[in-house]
């Protein structure tokens, strides 16, 4: 049976657009900040009675995506084994996970056992982390990005955090090279 050809590499999105209307998009991108919101009580309530596998399987898929490619894996070493929790304030969500030989996965918290590293804030104030539009010392400073439990460990996020060359991704996520 002969072997089937390689199908063509799709392109990036941002490849898809002509040079003029991918600039000023990457233009408005650019200047683009995520309003206060918060999301209401009752879909937080809900939120909180479903199961948080799902929600943290995407938090661990994304890490994943992002380990060893802008996450550099051997700086995480200290976060093997230990169990972490990320608390979205505002939308009921409580996602556990841990970092193993084979990346992040979710983490089956013992019972009565407390999170070695527990982190707090709101979607919004997350969402803005995640596309620094806030850093997190001024998120912590403000008390709006809450951090319990090992501190040493917290550090060790932040500042793994404060070294991702977010603008060399964003580049790269728009197209712009070099």
């Amino acid at each position: 049976m002969p072997a089937l050809p390689a199908l063509p590499r799709p392109p990036l999105p941002s490849h898809l657009l002509p040079g003029s209307l991918r600039q000023r998009i990457g233009e408005r991108l650019a200047t683009l900040r995520i309003p206060d919101f918060t999301v209401p009580a009752p879909v937080a309530k809900l939120v909180s009675r479903l199961p948080q596998q799902p929600p943290t399987h995407v938090l661990t898929l994304a890490l994943n995506l992002a380990l060893d490619r802008i996450l550099p894996r051997d700086t995480l070493e200290p976060l093997s084994g230990r169990h972490l929790q990320m608390r979205v304030l505002d939308a009921g969500l409580t996602l556990d996970f841990t970092l193993g030989e084979r990346g992040f996965r979710r983490a089956t918290p013992a019972a009565g056992a407390r999170p070695d590293l527990i982190l707090s804030a709101t979607t919004r104030d997350f969402m803005a982390l995640a596309l620094r539009e806030e850093d997190p010392d001024t998120l912590f400073f403000s008390r709006r990005l809450r951090m319990e439990g090992d501190t040493d460990l917290g550090l060790l996020v932040k500042n793994t955090l404060d070294a991702v060359d977010w603008d060399a991704l964003k580049a790269k996520l728009l197209g712009r090279h070099g």
